[in-house]
């Protein structure tokens, strides 16, 4: 599912960060921002005067604005009449610049909206760029309990009512954060990467079986909860004597890679039993992804001894 965005809202959002001032009202503010599609499938979103492959918001700095004033007056004509068509939705000025007259009224009578902001034009393209991809991002919404442990993000999945709360409750406890209960949502930053957070209906809470809804941020404070994390590894708690299709690794464990969003996460499976303590086994976890993000298999190691050791013993 993809957010939509208008252009109001976009411009609200981020009017302060950009220094952003509007030039002529602000037609279509309501009407939703629609990336265009580029010759490979992209997204064509913001960046510098294009007329061939249009971006949804083009940024004029100086260099194009006196780019435009070496046309002749048909041509001048002709490439602002083209530039405040479809499918440009927002033309920014950049740097300062002086808006020229023709093109100003070039805008209002096309119903082009038209700003302008004091930062360059390299800037307001990376930064409008990172601000919209976030805005657009599609979203999923998994059920589980995201939580920041051992400083990274970590989802806690697994069937309903098989303890992921009271594991959260407990991980919290124990000085870890939590994100987001039952339904974190999820959104592609990145190419790798993918950022979840609370729904605001479920900011704060947490439902735990037997006492019902608790307000984290009352009983722990607000150092018990993040806002948005990277998700790093997804936990799967698994009753133990769940059938299996095949055994688990005994050097490995059951590390393996769940997509989400196109996104490659690691994951673990947890087998759950009496007197097994799981909090101690997701933070083991998490500082064994730590390992794993900076190079260092303990698997690969053990197997690597040994074999230096049959090595040494056969000489």
């Amino acid at each position: 599912m993809q957010n939509p965005v208008t252009l109001q809202q976009f411009f609200e959002a981020y009017q302060k960060r950009l220094a952003l001032r509007w030039l002529t009202k602000h037609h279509g503010k309501q009407s939703p921002l629609t990336p265009c599609d580029d010759d490979e499938g992209g997204l064509s979103l913001v960046g510098h005067l294009n007329l061939i492959h249009p971006h949804t918001i083009q940024i004029l700095g100086r260099s194009e604005l006196e780019y435009l004033d070496s046309l002749g007056k048909n041509s001048r004509h002709d490439t602002l009449a083209q530039l405040c068509s479809a499918p440009t939705q927002l033309l920014v000025i950049a740097a300062a610049a002086a808006v020229p007259e023709e093109l100003l009224q070039m805008a209002k009578r096309t119903a082009t909206p038209l700003c302008a902001s004091p930062y360059s034009s390299h800037r307001l393209v990376r930064d409008i760029d990172y601000y919209l991809r976030g805005l657009l991002a599609d979203i999923l919404v998994v059920h589980g309990v995201f939580m920041e442990v051992m400083g990274i993000g970590v989802l806690l999945t697994g069937e309903s009512a098989i303890g992921k709360s009271e594991l959260a409750l407990e991980l919290i406890s124990r000085g870890h954060r939590l994100v987001a209960d039952d339904a974190p949502a999820f959104q592609r930053r990145g190419p790798e990467t993918l950022i979840g957070h609370c729904p605001r209906a479920l900011e704060n809470f947490l439902e735990v079986r037997g006492l019902g809804i608790m307000n984290i941020r009352e009983l722990f404070g607000d150092n018990a909860l993040r806002p948005e994390m990277k998700l790093h590894l997804i936990a799967q708690l698994t009753p133990i004597d769940a059938e299996r299709s095949e055994p688990l690794d005994r050097l490995r464990g059951s590390r393996r890679l769940h997509t989400l969003l196109d996104v490659a996460i690691p994951e673990v499976e947890i087998p759950i039993a009496p007197g097994r303590n799981l909090a101690v086994l997701v933070e083991a976890a998490a500082r064994n992804q730590i390992l794993y993000n900076r190079g260092y298999d303990a698997a690969e190691d053990f197997i690597a001894r040994q074999q230096r050791l049959i090595d040494h013993e056969q000489q």
